[in-house]
């Protein structure tokens, strides 16, 4: 009677878990229970993070509309409210890379807000 070799499945399984965590140092890429354990943690961070990458992007923008609209004597609460008010569009990712690329063109928008709040008073 021959013998049965078994396991072809968690063979592959094994194989992908170790590709996977292929970089990690030690244990962690050659050891699957480590491998896997340390595997499940980074996709969750990962997926937290891709999350948190969004929140710490807007805070950047505004943080650099700010300070560009501060040089023209005004807020960015103030600025927001007047581009508004202006029915202009464009969102703080492209208000903060016109502050930093092309400012002739962000100076224009400020003077459009600044022309409206006036206006209104």
């Amino acid at each position: 009677m021959a013998r049965v070799k078994r396991g072809k499945i968690s063979h592959r399984r094994h194989k992908a878990v170790l590709k996977e965590a292929k970089g990690f140092v030690g244990g962690r890429h050659k050891l699957i229970r480590t491998a896997k354990e340390t595997l499940m943690r980074a996709k969750r961070y990962a997926y937290r993070d891709r999350r948190v990458r969004k929140r710490f992007f807007r805070g950047l923008w505004i943080t650099r509309i700010n300070a560009a609209v501060r040089e023209q004597g005004l807020t960015y609460s103030r600025f927001a409210a007047g581009l508004e008010a202006a029915r202009i569009t464009l969102d703080r990712r492209s208000l903060a890379e016109l502050a930093v690329r092309d400012r002739a063109a962000f100076d224009q928008v400020v003077a459009t807000v600044k022309a409206t709040l006036a206006a209104e008073g």
